[in-house]
């Protein structure tokens, strides 16, 4: 089949995050299954634009920025509509990992229009009542995208029940989750163990309580180093701040695109301190891939799997908690090996892109063979 997934935006520092992950993932399973696949996306900050990445075709177009002080959801890309136009006879269905955004939402908009099949998976992003303005943009435009669409795939129990809340009920919601690849594993090397915060320097995710957990295990004499890896999404400032206190702890900035699984395997476990919604975030599964062990919240959408894989640690949000954890890790290297293995395992054995491409095709064919359904 000739397949087109359609993501927000890529970047060279990431700065989207797991949905482009997930995209790319799915795009290569589809590629191995012998489907022929192009993502599309706006991009901005390339000095030179690329046309593939992990071997698929990458139709990217210039993001601009049309309402202000709006995120991502403010952003446009009228190039990536007059692409569609022109290579509508190019597909037989579309996959569009939506966003309340001014990519996306066009983007698929016309895909309805043009009749050509598409399926949407929102990855937590369709919320109601997430913003303000939320109820009008649903009222006009993402209520049919999501009755039109073919399938409307979910994380958890909590999306499916948000999704239905904002189709009001006439949407095909059916689960899927996010498979990871299995990457090289874990090869971390010297003395002194390495604690890794791999994510977006955002407010939600709590950098803060990474460095001020730092400062505490520094205070007990605790010998490790303290790393932050991501693009600044309003906390940068403070964490530079916060970090200049101690020569253990840096931020080295944001990673290349598709670098994250490669960074982790130099470090001796994974931190992720969230407080606000983390449906299945990627980071954690590319983190297990490799052997890592985890430290996350109870807020963390994975939260059950860690503990059903006995993979990490699960700690209440905050910087003591989170000291609690690295320390028990760093402290006893053999149950930190442990549960790295056990992370690893569960990628082989149950989380896996192989299972994800043979839903994604069979949902695909199915879409291509019936007529469109009705806004």
């Amino acid at each position: 089949m000739r397949i087109l997934q359609a993501v927000t935006m890529l970047s060279p520092d990431g700065a989207y995050g797991g949905p482009v992950r997930v995209a790319l993932n799915q795009a290569v399973a589809l590629r191995d299954r012998g489907h022929s696949v192009v993502v599309a996306a706006a991009q901005r900050d390339y000095e030179v634009v690329p046309t593939r990445q992990d071997g698929i075709p990458l139709v990217l177009r210039p993001a601009r920025r049309l309402v202000p002080r709006t995120g991502f959801a403010g952003l446009w890309a009228p190039g990536l509509v007059k692409w569609l136009i022109g290579a509508r006879d190019e597909f037989d269905v579309a996959h569009v990992h939506l966003g309340r955004d001014l990519v996306l939402l066009p983007l698929t908009t016309l895909l309805m229009r043009m009749r050509i099949p598409f399926v949407l998976q929102p990855h937590g992003m369709i919320l109601p009542g997430a913003h303000p303005l939320a109820p009008l943009v649903d009222g006009l435009l993402v209520r049919r995208l999501l009755r039109a669409a073919h399938e409307v795939f979910y994380l958890t129990s909590e999306e499916s029940d948000a999704l239905d809340e904002v189709a009001r009920g006439e949407a095909r919601l059916s689960p899927l989750g996010n498979g990871v690849p299995l990457y090289e594993p874990a090869s971390a090397v010297g003395d002194v163990p390495e604690v890794l915060f791999l994510a977006r320097l955002h407010p939600r995710k709590r950098p803060i309580d990474f460095v001020e957990a730092a400062h505490i295990l520094n205070s007990e004499g605790v010998r490790a180093k303290y790393t932050l890896v991501g693009p600044d999404e309003g906390e940068g400032k403070k964490v530079q701040s916060a970090a200049s206190k101690a020569d253990n702890v840096r931020w080295e900035g944001p990673v290349g695109a598709g670098e994250a699984p490669a960074r982790m395997r130099r470090a001796a476990m994974y931190i992720l301190p969230s407080i606000g919604p983390e449906p299945y975030p990627m980071a954690v599964l590319e983190a297990m891939s490799v052997g890592l062990p985890i430290v996350a919240t109870e807020q963390c959408g994975l939260a059950a799997l860690i503990r059903k894989h006995r993979c990490g640690i699960i700690i209440e949000p905050g910087p003591r908690s989170l000291a609690r954890a690295i320390r028990t890790l760093i402290n006893d290297p053999g149950i930190a090996r442990t549960m790295g293995a056990r992370g690893r395992a569960a990628v082989i054995n149950d989380l896996g892109m192989t299972p994800v491409g043979q839903r994604l095709a069979e949902s695909y064919l199915e879409a291509a063979l019936r007529p469109r359904r009705s806004a």
